[in-house]
């Protein structure tokens, strides 16, 4: 008898660091520790992860344990899944890397923002978005004195504000 090897997909990018890159699923895959930089260096153009292009303290898993960082949208719905060891030491999955995952409770969201208090993130699947064009705008001033925008991202960084938007081009140069 005789067997048969399964090829692997030729669309999912593997990277050196821990990180999954799935762009016909518009999907990322990242152990927790990765950087936030070097998920921004794995991706394809085109696509962008829930997040700004900005580095901030325990990567991957520590953005989801806060709960994101500058999004003007509900961060927890990037969430796919999230396995991460519990306080009692057990891992568990949560989510996977389909969007409409419906088997069980849902424990990736309430993960999002918990801060730690259910537990520690090993790997986290995000949904990655597509666009276009992208555009990054930083100026002296305070996120307090912005007036309403539609940037995906905003923050304020010594005194400068960041507004980041990505998608169709008529959309973005607004």
């Amino acid at each position: 008898m005789e067997k048969s090897e399964k090829k692997p997909d030729a669309s999912i990018l593997h990277h050196p660091s821990s990180i999954l890159v799935s762009p016909g699923d518009q999907t990322l895959t990242a152990s927790a520790d990765t950087a936030l930089l070097d998920v921004y260096a794995a991706l394809p153009p085109g696509l962008y992860p829930p997040f700004p292009p900005v580095e901030l303290p325990g990567g991957v898993g520590g953005l989801v344990s806060r709960g994101g960082f500058g999004q003007n949208f509900f961060f927890g719905a990037e969430v796919l899944g999230v396995t991460f060891r519990a306080p009692s030491g057990r891992i568990v999955k949560a989510g996977g890397r389909t969007v409409k995952n419906v088997q069980g409770y849902d424990l990736t969201r309430p993960f999002v923002g918990s801060f730690g208090a259910l537990g520690q993130a090993l790997e986290v699947t995000l949904r990655l978005r597509p666009g276009l064009s992208m555009r990054h705008v930083a100026a002296p001033g305070r996120l307090a004195e912005l007036p309403p925008t539609s940037a995906r991202f905003m923050w304020e960084e010594s005194g400068t504000v960041h507004l980041m938007h990505f998608g169709h081009a008529a959309e973005v140069e607004r």
